[in-house]
């Protein structure tokens, strides 16, 4: 055994001794003979050139130089456990991620072979979702949600900024184009992913357009769903650089400039289950991909 390692186990079995008011109870807890725990600490001393505990009759004090090993020493140990506990816990981990199936195929799978072979003891589960709020019941350990951010109902931190704007079709470009932006927007059935957003709402105070919104609103949760009905003329939506496909294809064309500059996708965490392991190397690592 290294002269090393020897000085670290003895230093941990300092600050073990280091609890207790008498060498006896020190050894009942450790089970250990008093005479072996006299040995370590004359053998810790004589290493340091430094007296640890004053010897009393009822029992031992630390003196001014143990008192400040102890300070010294404690909070590295305590990290010390904790790391080998978190590499412990690291080889049987799960990790149910929440997300819509939109932003799975479009952004995310490409990117997950690089977080498997960095994190290969977690086993992840991607669970498409096309309602993202309500986390807690739904065994979702984090979440990928789009939209501005202001959310109270969970921990919320951004990771990809991504400007949302209006996207038709080539039928609603040339309305635009004909009539104007305010009366051609009058006339569009609205696209919204559900009933309380107030993207659009949002929106239209950005282009300073009349805040009304036409009643004819169709709520599509599932972004896949609402492209598909921005390409067949169902509506116009705003939506972001992921259609990016579309738009080279001349299937779905941007109808305006004026963007909601804040929007994007963010990780959000139930309040029930923040902390883990897991879940904070996976929002390192997609965090890192981000910035790619």
């Amino acid at each position: 055994m290294s002269t090393r390692f020897q000085r670290h186990n003895t230093l941990r079995l300092f600050l073990e001794i280091s609890r207790f008011s008498t060498l006896s109870a020190a050894a009942d807890s450790l089970n250990m003979t008093k005479g072996a725990l006299s040995y370590q600490i004359k053998v810790l001393e004589d290493a340091l050139e430094m007296q640890l505990f004053h010897r009393k009759a009822k029992g031992v004090a630390l003196t001014k130089q143990g008192t400040a090993l102890v300070e010294t020493c404690q909070p590295h140990f305590e990290a010390l456990e904790q790391g080998l506990n978190d590499l412990i816990k690291a080889d049987d981990m799960e990790l149910t991620v929440g997300l819509s199936s939109y932003f799975a195929a479009r952004w995310l799978s490409p990117r997950l072979m690089s977080f498997m072979e960095r994190y290969p003891c977690i086993r992840l589960r991607l669970q498409p979702m096309t309602s993202l709020f309500d986390l807690e019941n739904q065994g979702v350990d984090i979440a990928i949600r789009w939209g501005s951010g202001r959310w109270d109902d969970a921990k919320v931190e951004p990771f990809l900024q991504m400007p949302a704007w209006p996207v038709g079709n080539q039928e609603a470009l040339l309305k635009v184009e004909d009539a104007g932006l305010e009366t051609a927007m009058s006339t569009f059935t609205l696209l919204r992913d559900h009933d309380d957003s107030n993207a659009w709402a949002e929106w239209k105070q950005a282009a300073n357009l009349p805040s009304v919104l036409r009643r004819e609103t169709l709520i599509i949760p599932d972004p896949n769903v609402r492209v598909e009905a921005v390409v067949d003329g169902q509506g116009i939506a705003l939506m972001d650089a992921l259609v990016s496909n579309e738009l080279n294809e001349g299937r779905m064309v941007r109808l305006s400039e004026c963007e909601l500059a804040d929007y994007g996708y963010f990780l959000v965490e139930p309040f029930a289950n923040q902390g883990g392991l897991a879940v904070g190397q996976f929002s390192q690592w997609i965090k890192d991909e981000a910035r790619q």
